[in-house]
Parts: structure tokens; sequence; C-alpha cells
């Protein structure tokens, strides 16, 4: 039977090193949660940050000093995620003496015990009683605002003929390389693609994306009526997804496919060189469900049920927040 909140957190707090990712995944989960927050930036020096996340905090941070990022007074809720922050996420719990509900997002690689609640991908080995584990990571890209996003009058992006597809590439990694090799088998796929489709692509690179393969991308969209993102606000990112017919994205980022599993529009998948275990586990979870598909190949236009994790975490959140504010039963 589901069990709704009878305590609602009022404020809430998103600690993160200041990684994009990390703080994209922090704010989506705050944001469904609905409350109003603050984000934290910690920053320790060597040899502190060496140790973390299981060795101490950087004492030029701690609560007391000027500028500190865990400066009380303390939020109901904390929602952390990176390694550097589950030393931070513990101190903070132990400052608020034991009131502030704390959440971690990924594999904190201290244990269950390092947070009331941790939320992992499927991928990841952690479990335990508190421990949340759903297919896909959580992102900012509701289904509200998708359709907001969607309806949107955009005249660069709503001129393009079908299909619009969004092709989202990130670089290499420490488990990804985009070899030469790899950089000219991309790029022709999306030519043939284009060619034999007649599709119009919506692209975004990333600070990962290799020289050669963003030049090879510009040239692509200029000479072939497509849109190529440069990084000048306002990011695009949103708008691609909710109008893409159908998604491109390369592999070394789990998040970059997580977002656009929320579309329910297929996803088409360029493997670059290397790979980890992990990221394999998390392709075929998706693969079993009819998500993804490989890339170069045809192109696919079935949809599926879109994939959110961000309302799951919420949720729960919630429901383990209530939970935590009941007044224990006498017996």
């Amino acid at each position: 039977m589901h069990r709704e909140p009878e305590i609602f957190p009022q404020s809430a707090w998103v600690l993160t090193d200041g990684k994009a990712g990390d703080m994209a995944q922090c704010v989506g989960v705050v944001e469904a949660l609905g409350v109003s927050y603050e984000s934290r930036t910690i920053a320790p020096r060597p040899p502190f940050s060496w140790w973390l996340p299981f060795g101490p905090t950087d004492p030029r941070e701690w609560e007391t000093r000027q500028h500190s990022p865990i400066a009380p007074p303390y939020p109901d809720i904390v929602v952390a995620s990176g390694r550097r922050a589950a030393a931070y996420l513990r101190r903070i719990k132990w400052l608020s003496k034991g009131n502030t509900f704390t959440v971690f997002l990924k594999d904190p690689r201290t244990g269950p015990s390092a947070a009331d609640l941790i939320w992992v991908p499927e991928h990841d080995r952690l479990r335990g009683r508190n421990v949340l584990v759903t297919p896909t990571s959580p992102h900012r890209f509701s289904a509200e605002k998708l359709a907001t996003l969607r309806s949107d009058s955009v005249a660069a992006i709503d001129k393009l003929a079908h299909p619009r597809i969004a092709v989202l590439v990130g670089g290499d990694s420490r488990h990804h390389t985009f070899t030469e090799a790899d950089q000219s088998h991309f790029l022709n796929g999306l030519r043939e693609l284009a060619n034999e489709e007649s599709a119009r692509f919506m692209i975004t690179a990333s600070r990962r994306t290799p020289p050669a393969l963003a030049y090879g991308l510009s040239s692509l969209a200029k000479s072939g009526g497509h849109l190529y993102w440069t990084g000048e606000a306002p990011n695009p990112l949103g708008h691609y997804l909710a109008k893409a017919d159908a998604i491109v994205a390369t592999a070394d980022s789990t998040n970059m496919i997580g977002e656009a599993t929320a579309t329910g529009k297929p996803i088409h998948v360029f493997q670059p060189s290397g790979g980890h275990s992990k990221i394999t586990g998390f392709l075929e979870s998706l693969e079993r469900l009819g998500v993804i598909h490989p890339f170069p190949g045809p192109l696919k236009t079935t949809t599926y049920e879109p994939i959110d994790a961000t309302p799951v975490i919420a949720d729960r959140i919630k429901l383990d927040f209530s939970a935590s504010r009941e007044p224990e039963e006498a017996t």
C-alpha cells in the first residue's frame, strides 16, 4: 500500500564540489521535492582532498570558519553527491545532532551508513535497507518541464524538417577514448543518417569532446543545415530533448543517456573505444527494455514509457523524512 508522507521538509541544501553532473542530479531531486534550497560547494585542499571520502574534512571549511560551506543553521534535508562531499555530509549530520536528514546520490564508497538514504543506479553494487536502486539517474527534465519545453516556440528548432535528432556527444573519459577511427565512424554514421533519412540534427558537445570531433560536428552542421550548440547561454539541451523525434548519444556518459530516457524517444548509442562493466550493465538493462539501439544503425521511431528516476527518489525521500520525524510509539 502506498503511504503518503505526513511531515514535509521545508528547506534543503545541495552539497557538491561543483561538478556539473553531480549538481544537475542533486538539483533535479530537490526541485522534485518542491522545497526551497541553497547550493553549498566544498573545495577541500590537499592532503584532505586525497583522503576523502574516508578522511577528515578540510579544517579551513569547518562550520566556524568564515564563508564555511557547512555553517549553520542547518536545513531539514541535505542532498549531496560526489565522493568528496560524503565526509562533509557525515559532519553535517553530527553538527545538526541528527536533525538534518541526509541523502547521498551514487555510491559514497563508505557503505550504507554514509547517509540516511542513498540512491544508486542498478549497475552499482551497493545495496542496503536505506539504499534505493533505479535503472537510470535523476535529472532536471521532469515530464512537466519537457511538456513545457515542447510547446515553446523556438524558431531555429521549429523550422527543422523531421525527423529531428538530438545528438548528445560526450568525449574522452577514464573508461572511454574517442580514437580517430571512432570519430570518423561516428561522423560517417551521422552523414549516412542525414542522407538516407533526411534527418536534421540538434547537436551538443561537451568540454571532453576531442577538438577534431568538435570541428567535424560543427562543419557537418554548417554544411547540412543542422544546429550545433557552441556553448553560449542559454543551453538548448532541454529544447533539443523535448522536440526530438529520436536521440543519438555516446556511451561514455550514463547521465546523458539517463536524461534522454525521460523523453520516451528511441536512443541510438555510439560506443567509443574502451568501456566499463558498470556502463555495460547499464546499457544492457536499457536494451532489454527496448530503450536503446546501436549507432550507426537503422533509425528507430518506436516510443516507450518515459523512464524518470527523479520523482521516485523524491517520493522515497519524503516518506523516509516523514518517518524520521514521527515520534516513536511507546511499548
